[in-house]
């Protein structure tokens, strides 16, 4: 028998190889380390896979598979952390023209990393969940440094039709070059800001500057970003007027439906191009 988390499928044998390190490694970050050095689970900088098998191995003791140790520090409920900066504004009204310092700044500290955490729980309608493999956030700042909204870059989905027929990849070539794709997980304005064309604006900057933070914090530059947006409850206008691209729909399917309920909300499938060679690229021997 062979289960999948995070794009990687792992056997009989390895499950109980993960069970025999999770009895003798002394916390959850050093059961992660173990298993990837085990298992050759690396990054394509060479590095060890560390945030996606941790939450791969989330996924196998939520699936009843493993025991984890307790959380090295355990850290508060996010229904319960709550921060000035992230309490309603002052509304912040106008035209996109009229914020000339628009700032999308990653966290550089704990507080943060915490508050960029602490906006998605209480203000995205998916809530807070930990991106998966290698991943940026950003903080959305400007209007004089007021605080506007928020975004996440993570790891793309392992596979969907629609975006596979677009690249015209075989199953191959997407093993390989997969990392080269990047999801926006997560896109949040936050609820007192109404600025037009702010949204699509932000998208363009974040599609203009991810490429070199990604290369800066990664060793290599992505090429293709994607992003699901859930219908009806909304139309990605933002995503259309920065120049995506709607390539079809998920089937409505989850990542462990294998009995096809297709329970999960249909959701459009858009992507951005960041080199006109993507395809090229991404399709070569």
């Amino acid at each position: 028998m062979t289960v999948t988390y995070c794009g990687r499928p792992f056997s009989t044998a390895e499950v109980e190889r993960i069970r025999a390190l999770t009895a003798t490694e002394p916390h959850r970050q050093a059961v992660a380390r173990a298993v990837c050095q085990e298992f050759g689970w690396l990054k394509p900088d060479g590095g060890l896979k560390v945030m996606s098998c941790k939450v791969a191995l989330l996924k196998m003791e939520r699936d009843g598979l493993i025991t984890l140790p307790p959380p090295l520090h355990p850290y508060r409920q996010l229904r319960d952390h709550r921060t000035a900066e992230a309490e309603a504004q002052i509304p912040i009204t106008g035209s996109c023209g009229d914020i000339t310092d628009l700032e999308l700044l990653q966290p550089a500290s704990r507080a943060q990393s915490y508050l960029w955490n602490e906006l998605m729980a209480r203000y995205h309608y998916l809530g807070y969940q930990l991106l998966p493999g290698a991943q940026i956030r950003y903080l959305v700042y400007g209007g004089g440094g007021r605080l506007l909204g928020a975004l996440g870059f993570g790891a793309a989905a392992w596979k969907t039709a629609p975006r596979d027929r677009f690249i015209g990849w075989t199953p191959q070539q997407q093993r390989a070059r997969l990392h080269l794709v990047v999801n926006n997980a997560r896109f949040l304005i936050l609820p007192w800001v109404s600025v037009r064309y702010l949204a699509s604006h932000v998208l363009a900057r974040a599609a203009r500057q991810l490429p070199a933070d990604w290369q800066a914090r990664y060793a290599y530059r992505p090429l293709l970003l994607e992003t699901f947006v859930e219908r009806p409850r909304f139309t990605g206008t933002c995503y259309r007027a920065a120049n995506w691209t709607l390539v079809g729909q998920t089937q409505g399917r989850g990542k462990l439906d294998r009995h096809t309920l297709r329970d999960k909300p249909i959701k459009d499938i858009y992507l951005y191009p960041l080199d006109r060679r993507f395809r090229e690229i991404l399709t070569a021997p």
